[in-house]
This record gives structure tokens, C-alpha cells and sequence, in this order.
């Protein structure tokens, strides 16, 4: 596996860094402070649409950059190190990936908009903690549409999406294997209700109620009843995107730290210098870069379609959310009182930290996960 990028990758990383790095975390005070119908910078939007970047998974056929998950993340880490408040990974990862495995006259609807900038949430879960095969919103089946009722949790940036993926149930129980299907609904739509409210990162995430929503049948993406390969596929894409993510918070909260042990005199000496501390971000940094591996070595199986590569992203996954909160924790700790402060970013980061680790399964979950892949 390479551990370096290509001369395209690069080129990403050179062209989407700057831009982010511009508006820093002055975009994401400034996002939190309005109303909670707005998630999202459209200005940053935009110009990620005129550099193409919103398509660089959508095949070449409909519009796209045709490339993978290695090339996406480097725009993820980007992200998370910047703070920036962005659809690309439910636009951009998630939503494109699921569409992969819907008929040509879905995908021709809806990867060439997708392409172009159009806004896509996904709604997946149903309670407060991350668990996409627990679905007891229904679809009822009737002439030429379902019928959607029940609630869903959690959606991230639904206030201003034009395109919902959703899995419901059209038959079985709630935790049954079988009987899923998943959706692509066109937004706004009579009985689909959008309760928005930011976080503590100052994100926005909804409750999407669904009351006798009518859903055309051509919005079924794959077979009715034989959604679980899509939708694992689609989770699977949007957790190592939030790994890498996840990697960018890390790096930047450790380099405020470490910024700061280089800057900051106690005792008649720089704070840098005390061994105790040397150690400790020493670690951080040693966490960061094997969570970085593993994000890389789970893009790569991903990419190659390697049968290995959901265990590997439980791995990144897990292994992403307990780096970037030890950074945080170390970052805030280091500065002392000044790191609890809002006014210092080092906070900033370890509130989307928590926000980040909880989206698609935290540490711990992933952690299980590891094991039960693994016959445990």
C-alpha cells in the first residue's frame, strides 16, 4: 500500500487546502450564531462546485471525476482540520455510493445534480445511538408508491437538502436482516417534516418525521425488500469518510497543542521542555499517525473492492474517534484554563470530536464490530 499521495492527489490536497484553510474556524462561529435551518456555508459550496469537487466519486458517464475514496478522504481531512461545515460527506460520499446501486434512470436523475452541487442527507438512524440495521420506519406498498411512516434521527444538513436517502422497512421485524429498502426522495414533499437543532460543534442535525409520505416506486434504489447491500455499502463509505475526517481533527487540535507547548513559559522556562509533556504529545502523535494508516489501508481496500475492507474501516473508524479524542483532550488539558474558553479553537475541536466519534458509530461500536467480523 502506498503511504504517499500521487501527483492528482496532491493537486487536491494543494487546491482544496488553501480554501478551507481561508475562512478557519471564523466560518464555523459565524455558521453556529444563525438559525438552525442553515447548515451549510453556501459560498464554500459553490466554489467546491466550480472546482469540481462535489463529483470526484460520480463516474465520468454522469459528469463525475471517476475517482475514490483515497481522493475523497484527502477533502475529508481537509474538512476536519479546518472545522469547515460542509455536505460533502452525505453529498458527495454517501448519497453517490448508495446511487451506485440504483437503476440507469435513477442514476441519471440523480448523479449528474449530485455532481453539480445538489445537497443530499441520509437518514439512517432511528435512535440516539448509531444503528442502521434497527429500522422500524415502514413503507407500505401501495399502487405505484409507499407509503413512509415513522421518525428518523440524527440527519445531518436535512434542512437544506433537495435529495434523502432513507431506509425503511417493507417487511419483517424490526432488527430482521431482510425487508429493508432504501429510498431516494426528492425534497421538500408533502408529509416529510424536518425538525432542525445544532449541536455543540455547531452543526446541524434533524428529526425527519414521515406521516403517510407518498414515495414513487422508481425512487426505490435496487430491488424493494433487498436493501441491506446498498445501505451497508453507503454506511460503509460515509464512516471511513468520517475516519478521515476524524484524522483532520486530530492533526489540527494536536498542532494547536503543540504550538502552544512551544510558545507558553512556566517556571522560568518554556512548558515544551518538560519531559512529562513531551511524552504526552508524543503519543498523541504516535495515535494520529497509525489512525491515519488506517484510514489510508481502508480507502485502498475500499477502492479496490476488497472483501476486507469493512473490517478495516471498523478499524479506521475506531481507531480515528480515539486519536482525535485523545488530541482534543490533550489539546485542552495542555492550555490550560485558556483551553476552555470559547474564544481559543482548541475547544472548537474537541466539541466536534464528540459530535464526529458519535456520527456512524463511535470507537467503542466499531471496536464490537471488529470482533464480531472477526468470529467474536
Amino acid at each position: 500500500m502506498p503511504l504517499f499521495h500521487t501527483d492528482e492527489q496532491t493537486m487536491i490536497k494543494e487546491m482544496v487546502a488553501p480554501l478551507l484553510a481561508e475562512q478557519g474556524s471564523g466560518a464555523i462561529r459565524a455558521q453556529r450564531d444563525l438559525g438552525p435551518e442553515t447548515a451549510y456555508s453556501s459560498g464554500q459550496w459553490r466554489q467546491f462546485v466550480e472546482m469540481q469537487l462535489p463529483g470526484l466519486l460520480v463516474s465520468s458517464a454522469h459528469g463525475g471525476g471517476g475517482l475514490g475514496h483515497v481522493e475523497a478522504g484527502i477533502v475529508m481531512e481537509e474538512i476536519g482540520r479546518t472545522l469547515s461545515p460542509s455536505p460533502f460527506l452525505a453529498s458527495a460520499i454517501g448519497a453517490v455510493t448508495a446511487l451506485g446501486f440504483a437503476d440507469d434512470a435513477l442514476q441519471a436523475r440523480w448523479l449528474p445534480a449530485l455532481a453539480g452541487g445538489v445537497i443530499a442527507a441520509l437518514a439512517i438512524d432511528e435512535g440516539l445511538k448509531h444503528r442502521p440495521g434497527h429500522v422500524a420506519l415502514s413503507a407500505r406498498a401501495e399502487k405505484g408508491g409507499f407509503r413512509l411512516n415513522g421518525v428518523k434521527r440524527s440527519v445531518v444538513g436535512a434542512s437544506e437538502a433537495e435529495l434523502l436517502i432513507v431506509n425503511a422497512r417493507t417487511s419483517g421485524a424490526v432488527d430482521d436482516e431482510s425487508g429493508l429498502t432504501l429510498f431516494a426522495l426528492s425534497l421538500p414533499r408533502e408529509g416529510v417534516r424536518v425538525e432542525s437543532q445544532r449541536l455543540i460543534d455547531g452543526s446541524v442535525a434533524a428529526m425527519v418525521r414521515f406521516d403517510d409520505a407518498l414515495v414513487e416506486e422508481t425512487a426505490v434504489i435496487g430491488e424493494t425488500g433487498q436493501g441491506r447491500a446498498p445501505l451497508s455499502a453507503m454506511v460503509d463509505a460515509v464512516r471511513i469518510g468520517a475516519a478521515a475526517e476524524l484524522v483532520g481533527v486530530a492533526s489540527a487540535a494536536a498542532a494547536l497543542a503543540l504550538a502552544y507547548l512551544k510558545q507558553r513559559s512556566q517556571f522560568g522556562r518554556l512548558i515544551g521542555q518538560f519531559q512529562a509533556l513531551q511524552h504526552r504529545a508524543a503519543m498523541v502523535y504516535v495515535e494520529i499517525e497509525i489512525a491515519r494508516a488506517a484510514v489510508l489501508k481502508a480507502q485502498h481496500l475500499l477502492d479496490a473492492g476488497d472483501p476486507a475492507a469493512p473490517l478495516m474501516i471498523a478499524v479506521a473508524k475506531s481507531k480515528a474517534g480515539a486519536a482525535s479524542r485523545r488530541a482534543a483532550q490533550e489539546g485542552v488539558q495542555m492550555h490550560g484554563g485558556m483551553g476552555m474558553t470559547d474564544e481559543h479553537d482548541v475547544g472548537l475541536y474537541m466539541k466536534r470530536d464528540r459530535v464526529l466519534d458519535e456520527m456512524f458509530g463511535d470507537a467503542g461500536f466499531h471496536a464490537d464490530r471488529v470482533a464480531q467480523l472477526n468470529g467474536y
